[in-house]
């Protein structure tokens, strides 16, 4: 469902929302996905016209691979995960599936009798997914379980994995590193929790024995992976405005780093790099995004919350293009794939494949209607993305 922004309706309705989320009587999870994306929108929906439509339909269509069913999610995101040689993916219901990225064949399937929140992580032997309940659930990659461990609540995101320590986020703005061996916990970390943030699907970025993650209130932190001890933290945006609303400004999608620098993107607010050793600031630029952003040798690359994907020169920050005429206001975070190529997902369950050095429209595919809300994911021959719905496409990147 969208929600026009600018009328008198729904203002009161965004007034009566977030009285119900500060006095604790609803919960994001109440208000769902779409929904409450739709609510921070504060912004006039972007109309697209009948020659953009006529030339969106007219783009040549992106080869498909192959895809599958899982079951439909109504509040929890999930993405695919290619790790040494497979594709894992799961659903709320439960099941966790091993595919051949080549084919979709189905290697294995576990029903895990959960209820699933987030995932899937993957990496040095392990499959990992967490629950409702805030449970993580490791796997090893013949589907057979591991162990469980409890954090204090919902794992929204895919645990990640490195140097003998899973990394989980909980629900409540928790940051924890469990034993890989057995999930025993090893640290936790607590930041300042703003009054109102969002509903957060983003996991953690570990690289070099650090852990990069992005905080409610603007904020990024680096952490040493095995105590959990903060090496720097860093303001990549600030609050602004009167109402708790407008001063949300929350980090969005995963930071994106190379061997210099780790950049971020906030909810309304800005995009910026920092010194990988410090937290220094290279640069900054105002942006807005919800879903997060990604980077290759030349650029950073964002999906804005008005559905524009925009790109920066990572050196300087200075705009080198932005392409508005995707046909949604709703994108996914975009993913580099082989070919000098973006591809991103939208709300309508499209998928687009845009040119990185300027930005134009290359070619576009439909899967079932739902939204894909996680970053498409790299395979050998291409990339893979889930819809709302469950669906696991598989597309060619030429």
């Amino acid at each position: 469902m969208l929600l026009r922004a600018g009328g008198f309706f729904l203002q009161h309705l965004v007034l009566s929302v977030v009285l119900i989320l500060l006095t604790g009587c609803a919960s994001m999870g109440d208000l769902g996905i779409s929904n409450f994306v739709d609510l921070l929108s504060n912004k006039d929906e972007v109309e697209i016209n009948e020659e953009e439509i006529a030339a969106l339909k007219a783009l040549p269509q992106i080869p498909i691979l192959w895809q599958l069913g899982l079951n439909k999610s109504e509040i929890a995101v999930f993405s695919p995960i290619y790790e040494n040689g497979a594709v894992y993916a799961a659903d709320a219901k439960g099941q966790l599936v091993r595919l051949d990225p080549a084919t979709g064949k189905e290697n294995w399937q576990v029903e895990t009798e959960h209820k699933l929140s987030g995932g899937v992580g993957a990496g040095h032997g392990m499959i990992l997914i967490g629950t409702f309940k805030g449970e993580v659930l490791a796997f090893d990659e013949m589907g057979n379980e591991r162990w469980k461990a409890r954090v204090t609540s919902e794992v929204l995101s895919p645990p990640q994995v490195d140097s003998g320590v899973v990394i989980a986020r909980s629900g409540d703005g928790r940051i924890f590193g469990l034993d890989a061996a057995d999930g025993k916990r090893k640290w936790v970390y607590q930041g300042p929790t703003p009054a109102l943030t969002m509903r957060n699907f983003t996991s953690v970025l570990i690289y070099r024995g650090a852990v990069f993650a992005g905080l409610a209130g603007g904020k990024l932190i680096a952490m040493n992976l095995v105590n959990g001890n903060v090496g720097w933290e860093a303001t990549v945006s600030q609050p602004r405005g009167v109402t708790e609303l407008e001063r949300m400004t929350d980090i969005a999608g995963l930071p994106v780093i190379d061997d210099q620098q780790v950049c971020a993107v906030a909810y309304n607010g800005r995009i910026a790099c920092f010194e990988i050793a410090d937290g220094n600031q290279i640069w900054a630029r105002d942006a807005s995004s919800n879903v997060g952003l990604t980077m290759d040798n030349n650029n950073v690359y964002v999906s804005e919350d008005r559905g524009a994907v925009v790109a920066y020169d990572k050196r300087s920050g200075a705009m080198m293009w932005k392409q508005a005429k995707l046909g949604s206001r709703k994108l996914s975070a975009p993913l580099v794939v082989r070919g000098a190529l973006l591809a991103v997902g939208d709300a309508e369950g499209n998928v687009s494949l845009l040119r990185r050095h300027d930005g134009s429209l290359v070619a576009r595919a439909a899967t079932d209607g739902s939204a894909i809300l996680s970053r498409p994911e790299y395979i050998p021959d291409g990339f893979v993305v889930q819809t709302s719905k469950g669906g696991i496409y598989a597309f060619a990147a030429q």
